[in-house]
């Protein structure tokens, strides 16, 4: 297993930049594929993006494809969503997951999550 724990939410102004950090211990981060997901109020959660086991691969949702990059570090087992032009519609709890780097690093069942992070982008 795998636990995620992420940091870095906050409130930032329409047009503003964030980074989000998400810390995994337990099993061998390398095992695992990386996915970040939000969810706004009164709406369903949804795939942000998501990093492959080597970083050699990333995956993005089109409402976020070139504002957001998301990157790892497998020594310190970290997972970064970094989030410029942020738009008020960005506003969201953002949660990582993992899953296993056999089964892809795009939308889908993911198997571990964290706690989430809120950010709030004021217009």
């Amino acid at each position: 297993q795998v636990q995620l724990v992420e940091s870095g939410g906050a409130l930032v102004e329409a047009g503003g930049s964030l980074r989000l950090a998400c810390a995994a211990s337990g099993r061998t981060f390398s095992s695992y594929n990386m996915g970040w997901f939000r969810q706004a109020p009164g709406k369903e959660r949804e795939f942000v993006g998501g990093i492959s086991w080597s970083g050699g691969s990333t995956y993005y949702a089109d409402p976020v494809k070139g504002r957001f990059t998301i990157s790892r570090d497998n020594v310190k087992a970290t997972v970064y969503l970094q989030m410029s032009s942020l738009k008020p519609e960005d506003t969201a709890v953002y949660y990582c997951a993992a899953r296993s780097r056999l089964r892809g690093a795009g939308p889908g069942q993911y198997d571990y999550w964290g706690q989430g992070t809120q950010v709030t982008v004021s217009s």
